[in-house]
């Protein structure tokens, strides 16, 4: 086998650099085109990623229970910022109560919705009903039993003179919000037992503590 002797290998490297020096443009412009032509090599990321990346890191759960209550009192903020707070949800709170026992549907309870509920509080209202007595009798009655307990057996048959009286007194009732209900809204499907036990228990309530409050006196025509 015959070996490059060092000429060979020098005139070799010349005519390689010659090669290259002749194709150094069209190279170097293959490579900028390249550079060029070529993606960054990802896709790119979706907002929601992004964003959550530049959050930071997640503040890891307290270990203690008064680091809690450190974390909660620093997000509370001031003692001045925490009662003007207190004082918009009074206000709030108020100002609900006030719209509820005025009656505004929007703020009642739902067993109180609805122009059905409204018109039978107002024929509860406009009755004179003995059943709302039983409670305040009830109550005089239960502290005669301990002031003169050789009475009890007297304070036992009126209690239950009394009880006898209000069934009969809430079916009456009950039947006549029905028919009255019935007549003003022939198609409406709120009525049966569960309008009379609504009736019943308003009209067991004492006039001032009901809510909302009475619209129409007793007596008034509905």
């Amino acid at each position: 086998m015959k070996l490059f002797r060092r000429g060979e290998s020098s005139t070799t490297d010349a005519t390689a650099d010659t090669t290259a020096d002749a194709n150094g443009g069209v190279a170097s412009d293959t490579r900028n085109s390249s550079t060029v032509t070529l993606g960054k090599g990802r896709p790119t990321p979706k907002r929601r990623d992004a964003q959550g990346k530049r959050r930071g890191p997640v503040a890891p759960a307290p270990l203690t229970s008064k680091e809690a209550r450190a974390r909660r009192k620093a997000t509370r903020g001031n003692k001045a910022d925490r009662k003007a707070a207190s004082a918009e949800r009074r206000l709030a709170a108020q100002d609900r109560r006030q719209r509820m026992l005025a009656g505004e549907d929007k703020y009642l309870l739902p067993r109180d919705q609805g122009p059905v509920r409204a018109f039978t509080r107002d024929v509860v209202d406009a009755r004179r009903n003995l059943v709302g007595l039983f409670m305040p009798m009830a109550l005089v009655l239960i502290l005669t039993t301990f002031v003169l307990p050789a009475y009890q057996g007297y304070v036992t048959l009126v209690m239950l003179g009394m009880m006898l009286f209000m069934m009969v007194e809430g079916v009456i009732l009950g039947r006549t919000v029905n028919n009255r209900v019935r007549e003003r809204f022939p198609e409406t499907t709120d009525g049966g037992v569960k309008l009379g036990w609504y009736a019943f228990v308003r009209a067991s309530q004492i006039r001032k503590m009901r809510a909302p409050k009475p619209r129409v006196s007793p007596g008034d025509a509905i």
